[in-house]
């Protein structure tokens, strides 16, 4: 079972050790933005990259 991770910093979901910053195995929810230029939700969240990304980060 592959155990996914998310950046502290830019919340990325991710299976690496390390993104912008250190990832950790706790967070909650999940989003995937497939187009940040029209999303309300991505500019909320201020996200600008399309991707998985984690709700909240521990």
């Amino acid at each position: 079972m592959i155990k996914l991770r998310a950046c502290r910093v830019c919340k990325r979901v991710t299976e690496e050790q390390k993104c912008h910053g250190d990832t950790v195995l706790e967070w909650k929810g999940y989003i995937y933005i497939l187009n940040p230029e029209k999303s309300i939700i991505a500019k909320k969240a201020g996200i600008n990259q399309v991707g998985e990304y984690a709700i909240k980060v521990r």
